[in-house]
């Protein structure tokens, strides 16, 4: 498997369960933003960020763009 398909895979999962954690008792705009440390949404935004820039350099590079 490609590492941008890997990252990709990731990124669904990381998806997979924030729709979970929301669906099971929701997620404020706080808690979103702003999560405590105890919050299975700690680093959930940074975490994700990351990965989506990841993704974005991997296709850049296949084709030979400039990001």
């Amino acid at each position: 498997m490609s590492e941008k398909r890997k990252l990709i895979e990731e990124m669904l999962e990381m998806q997979r369960r924030f729709i979970a954690e929301d669906r099971a008792r929701g997620v404020g705009m706080d808690e979103y933003f702003t999560p405590d440390e105890d919050s299975p949404l700690h680093n959930y935004r940074q975490d994700y960020m990351e990965q989506a820039m990841k993704v974005v350099a991997l296709a850049h590079e296949e084709k030979g763009s400039r990001n």
